[in-house]
C-alpha cells in the first residue's frame, strides 16, 4: 500500500490529538500522519523549556514553576494553532493535548499546589476546543525506557520506572472520567510503527476503527 490516505478517512475529523507517556511515540506518529494524510502538524514546544532539565534534577523545587511554564506555553501554542486555519490541509494533528498539564501536575505537585494549579488551568483553558479524536498510545515501562534511552536526551536519562508508571496510571484515570471525549487507547508495546510498515498500517487501522463509535 503506497498511499494509506486512500484507505483511511481521517479527514472526517477536524482535530486529532495523540497522547501517551514519555517515549511512547507521540511525535513520531503525529509526523507520519501529517505527512501521509495532508494534515496540519502541531508539535509541543517543550525543547526550549529551561525548567525541564532543572525539574528532573530537583523535582520538588521546580515542579510548580515547570507546570506553570507549560500551562502558559501550551495555551499560547494551541490557541494560536487552532485559530489559524490552513485551507490547504484536511485536518489538524497534534502530539499532545492540553489536559496533559492536569495529569502531570497531579503527579508532580503537593495537594495544595495542585488545587491552585487546577483552578488556574480551568480558567485558562475554559474556551479551548477539545480534539474530535484523542488517541492514547500505551507502551509498557520497559519499552518506554528503551525509547527514552534511544533518543538520548541527557536530562531524561535518570527517569525512574515508578515515575513512568505513575504517568500511565494518571492518564488512564483521566481518560476513564472523560465520558464526552472520543478516546481510543491502543497498546503498541509489541509494535514498532516507525521501523515496520506493517505495524504502522495496523496502527492506522486501529485508529480508523475509532470512527465506528465513540468511547474507549
Amino acid at each position: 500500500m503506497k498511499n494509506p490516505r486512500e484507505s483511511y478517512a481521517f479527514k472526517d475529523y477536524n482535530y486529532i490529538a495523540i497522547e501517551g507517556n514519555i517515549g511512547a511515540g507521540k511525535t513520531s506518529l503525529a509526523n507520519k500522519i501529517a505527512n501521509d494524510f495532508n494534515a496540519k502538524l502541531i508539535l509541543e514546544r517543550f525543547a526550549d523549556n529551561a525548567f525541564l532539565p532543572k525539574f528532573y534534577k530537583q523535582p520538588e523545587r521546580y515542579a510548580f514553576t515547570l507546570e506553570m511554564s507549560f500551562l502558559a506555553d501550551r495555551y499560547q501554542q494551541i490557541s494560536d494553532d487552532l485559530s489559524q486555519l490552513d485551507l490547504f490541509k484536511d485536518f489538524m494533528v497534534s502530539d499532545y493535548d492540553v489536559y496533559k498539564s492536569l495529569i502531570f501536575s497531579k503527579i508532580t505537585l503537593p495537594e495544595d499546589e495542585f488545587r491552585l494549579y487546577r483552578k488556574l488551568f480551568y480558567q485558562v483553558y475554559k474556551d479551548i476546543a477539545k480534539p474530535d479524536l484523542y488517541i492514547y498510545l500505551y507502551q509498557n515501562t520497559e519499552r518506554l525506557q528503551a525509547n527514552i534511552k534511544k533518543r538520548g536526551r541527557n536530562y531524561e536519562k535518570d527517569i525512574k520506572d515508578d515515575y513512568l508508571e505513575k504517568i500511565n496510571a494518571g492518564y488512564l484515570e483521566f481518560l476513564k472520567s472523560q465520558q464526552e471525549m472520543h478516546v481510543k487507547i491502543i497498546d503498541i508495546s509489541n509494535k514498532d510503527f516507525v521501523k515496520s510498515r506493517a505495524d504502522y498500517l495496523w496502527l492506522l487501522g486501529e485508529i480508523s476503527d475509532a470512527s465506528v463509535g465513540s468511547g474507549q
